[in-house]
C-alpha cells in the first residue's frame, strides 16, 4: 500500500510492474539480472484519486502517460530491483502530492489611477531627459 496522505492510500493491486535488463552500473552483474523497474497505473480506472486531482495530474505529468490513460514510470537508478521499485514509488507518490495542490485562482485586476499617474509621469521625464540629449535644431 502506498501512502500518499493520511487519507489516500492507493493499493499495491492497482499497480502493474514488469522488469527488464537495466542500461545502468552494474558490471557483468547488468547482464544478468532485470534490475530496472517500470511502474504502470491505470489512472483512470482508480478510485482512489478524487476527479480533479486526475485531471491536474494528466495535465502536470502529460509525458508519463500512455495513450491508454496509464500512467508510465521508469526507473533504474540503482542496482537492485527492490530499489528501483522504491524510486518508482517515490516519484509517483511526489507526482500525486504536487497534484493535490489547487491552484489559486488568479483575481483580475486594474492598475490603480496613482499608479497610472506615476507611470505617465516616468515617460514624461525619461522623454524630457533623452530629448535634452538631442542636437538643437538650427531655424
Amino acid at each position: 500500500m502506498l501512502e500518499i496522505s493520511p487519507t489516500i492510500q492507493i493499493p499495491d493491486d492497482e499497480f502493474v510492474w514488469s522488469f527488464a535488463r537495466s542500461g545502468g552500473p552494474g558490471g557483468q552483474n547488468v547482464n544478468k539480472v532485470a534490475s530496472k523497474a517500470v511502474l504502470r497505473w491505470p489512472v483512470a480506472a482508480s478510485s482512489v484519486l478524487p476527479t480533479d486531482v486526475k485531471a491536474r495530474l494528466a495535465d502536470q505529468q502529460k509525458r508519463f502517460f500512455t495513450q491508454a490513460g496509464e500512467l508510465l514510470i521508469v526507473s533504474q537508478r540503482h542496482r537492485d530491483q527492490e530499489r528501483n521499485r522504491q524510486d518508482c514509488l517515490e516519484k509517483l507518490r511526489s507526482m500525486i502530492l504536487q497534484a493535490l495542490v489547487v491552484p489559486k485562482v488568479r483575481k483580475k485586476s486594474r492598475p490603480s489611477r496613482g499608479s497610472k499617474r506615476r507611470r505617465l509621469e516616468g515617460k514624461r521625464h525619461r522623454a524630457g531627459i533623452k530629448e535634452q540629449r538631442r542636437r538643437p535644431i538650427d531655424e
